[in-house]
């Protein structure tokens, strides 16, 4: 059962995040990709997408610090960091690292 379960997690992130890569294509607006309905979605899934946030995070990067930051309601990137997209993930990948996350 709980296999079923993160099957499907798995497979409605999935489908999210094409729909949001295809419908954000070519807008540079943090704010704009941000607010767009397929990421909020992404945000509500809670918890459980962590790690596929980390997934996607470490292997096509992405706009995933904002999700990230909403779901787990910590910010472990420090302040000299902040707008360095490859410093950010590094702080991001080594976040859920330390928390037992598995991607």
């Amino acid at each position: 059962m709980e296999e079923l379960q993160i099957s499907e997690i798995e497979a409605t992130f999935t489908t999210l995040v094409k729909q949001w890569r295809e419908e954000t294509f070519g807008i540079s607006s943090t704010n704009q990709m941000s607010m767009h309905p397929a990421y909020q979605q992404i945000i509500g899934m809670g918890k459980p997408v962590i790690p596929l946030l980390l997934r996607e995070l470490e292997n096509k990067s992405g706009h995933w610090f904002w999700a990230l930051k909403s779901i787990s309601r910590e910010d472990p990137v420090p302040q000299e960091y902040r707008g360095k997209v490859k410093e950010m993930t590094k702080a991001w990948l080594e976040w859920g690292k330390q928390r037992g996350y598995r991607w």
